[in-house]
């Protein structure tokens, strides 16, 4: 009986992105400069008022980061 030819796992081809799986993965990338972006004016600022902002911010922007994670590993999970 003949032997089903093996694909070396270098030589297979990548599977085509998911257009959603791509948007999540930039959007999460989005965030993360976001977050990094708050987290230092949150550590040069003086005022209150502003560092109460800031604090909103990044826990907005946590928020927004772990439901995008979330739907990446959902994605994945279903494919």
């Amino acid at each position: 009986m003949a032997q089903p030819a093996r694909i070396l796992p270098f030589l297979r081809r990548p599977a085509p992105q998911d257009p959603e799986r791509t948007e999540l993965l930039e959007s999460l990338a989005h965030t993360r400069l976001l977050l990094n972006q708050a987290y230092s004016g949150f550590n040069n600022a003086s005022n209150g008022d502003l560092i109460e902002s800031y604090v909103y911010e990044i826990n907005a922007l946590h928020a927004r980061y772990n439901y995008l994670l979330r739907r990446v590993k959902e994605l994945e999970g279903a494919g």
